[in-house]
């Protein structure tokens, strides 16, 4: 299991960004991870993955374990080496780069397996191999996404981190990225899927964490978040009788008071 530990970030020594936040992700399973932006949620894998002192930031207080033991210490290439990957927001492939170099890029840690992971990674995504001779920077945002996710996929992890993988893209296009999850998921790899669109993320996890302000304030089933008044109504756009209604409009006091209560 990889776990976090009642963890406190703190960037530049002054900025306080997670207060406490505590949550599981079980081998074999996919959790989501809810919240609106400034929430903590991308910190939050920047601990796990290693990331935080390339930004200025280091935890203060708790633990990231894995398997029981403590990872929070160690560096990148170590915890990718230890079996977890991240697929960044934004994608950040290398666009100069052909499709097939980013994904050796992402195979620095297992050089044995780089022809049976490159081969899975076609097989994930054909529209890749299609494109293997092209430069990364031509493809298409969701091409850039597959690519991004193929290229955490050749380190061949046992937990992949994906922070905002529908971000940016048309609906046909997060439903494929939607289906693709779930089969990378099928095949034993544990995800954990950081997003905004609570739909998406919850079509597709088992189990789901809200984040507000660097707090997880709620922790449930996916299928009971789906059903939470408080989720339909601040991340679906649903009021509390089905009618929609716009997120921009709704107090943010407002909602604190209710899930903190």
């Amino acid at each position: 299991m990889l776990a976090v530990n009642n963890l406190e970030v703190v960037y530049d020594d002054v900025v306080l960004v997670l207060r406490g936040v505590s949550l599981q992700v079980p081998e074999g399973q996919v959790v989501g991870l809810l919240g609106a932006n400034g929430a903590g949620k991308t910190t939050l894998l920047r601990a796990v993955s290693g990331l935080l002192d390339i930004h200025h930031g280091a935890v203060t207080r708790g633990q990231v374990t894995l398997d029981g033991d403590r990872i929070d210490h160690l560096d990148p290439q170590q915890i990718v080496a230890r079996g977890i990957s991240q697929v960044l927001e934004g994608r950040r492939v290398f666009g100069e780069f052909s499709v097939e170099e980013n994904l050796r890029v992402g195979a620095h840690t297992r050089p044995k397996d780089r022809a049976a992971n490159l081969e899975r990674v076609y097989d994930l995504f054909p529209r890749l191999l299609e494109r293997r001779a092209q430069a990364a920077g031509y493809l298409s945002g969701g091409e850039q996404q597959m690519l991004a996710m193929g290229r955490a996929l050749m380190s061949n992890p046992r937990y992949l981190l994906l922070d905002e993988p529908s971000l940016g893209l048309a609906p046909q296009l997060v439903a494929t990225i939607r289906d693709l999850i779930t089969l990378i998921n099928s095949q034993g790899t544990t995800v954990l899927l950081v997003e905004q669109n609570a739909s998406m993320a919850l079509s597709v996890a088992g189990h789901g964490y809200v984040m507000e302000t660097g707090k997880v304030v709620m922790d449930k089933p996916a299928a009971e978040l789906l059903d939470d008044d408080d989720i339909k109504e601040f991340y679906l756009g649903l009021g509390a009788e089905g009618s929609e209604r716009s997120f921009r409009n709704v107090k943010h006091y407002r909602r604190r008071k209710r899930w903190l209560s």
